[in-house]
């Protein structure tokens, strides 16, 4: 098995990799579900609250609470598949916990996008409403984050994806570190490896105890 997470500040991509995840079968599980279920649960606005949430749940039930409560939904899925997609990890200490869980199994990456291009994105998308519609502009968004311990997690990524170019070029060094490990992805341009092992690559394991 293996459980590959995704480390990146808003807008860098996280959520297109998980596209390609799933294009390819592997399933996703993502992380900011959680927040937004919780958000839902209180009756509050998951656009508008969606920071608030996420650290009044780390205020109640500990910094990894959120990986915690993605645990279950990650062991259900790899019963049925060898590779599970984990969307949107936003501590070392959320690395931490999934180290725990699946040891050498897991594999952290990176991804990575210019500002300008973050914060478009971040415009175009209607999950989120911008500072204008009550929400949090790129620079709250950034400092929230890198508040939880992102830029930790971020340092100790196997590899980084760059998304800085077309989104075609980004979807294929996406497939290729999904289907062919970390090894095979650094030939591609725009993929660079900090830490990876063999232990690290989407193999041929069957054993999911």
């Amino acid at each position: 098995m293996t459980v590959i997470g995704t480390v990146g500040l808003p807008g860098s991509g996280k959520s297109e990799a998980a596209t390609v995840a799933r294009e390819r079968d592997i399933p996703v599980v993502t992380m900011g579900d959680v927040v937004r279920q919780a958000c839902r649960d209180r009756g509050l606005d998951p656009a508008t609250h969606h920071g608030e949430m996420a650290r009044t749940l780390r205020e109640e039930n500990g910094p990894d609470a959120i990986a915690q409560r993605s645990l279950p939904r990650i062991r259900e899925h790899l019963a049925d598949s060898e590779t599970v997609l984990v969307d949107g990890i936003r501590s070392d200490v959320e690395v931490e916990r999934f180290v725990e869980a699946f040891g050498e199994e897991f594999l952290l990456v990176e991804i990575t996008a210019p500002d300008e291009e973050r914060a478009e994105r971040l415009d175009l998308r209607g999950r989120d409403a911008c500072a204008e519609a009550g929400g949090e502009s790129i620079e709250k968004r950034d400092e929230r984050e890198l508040g939880f311990g992102m830029g930790e997690a971020m340092a100790v990524a196997d590899c980084t994806v760059r998304n800085d170019g077309t989104l075609e070029a980004f979807h294929e060094r996406v497939r290729t570190l999904l289907t062919e490990g970390v090894d095979a992805a650094t030939d591609l341009e725009g993929i660079e490896a900090k830490g990876a092992t063999e232990a690290n690559q989407p193999a041929e394991h069957t054993d999911h105890a």
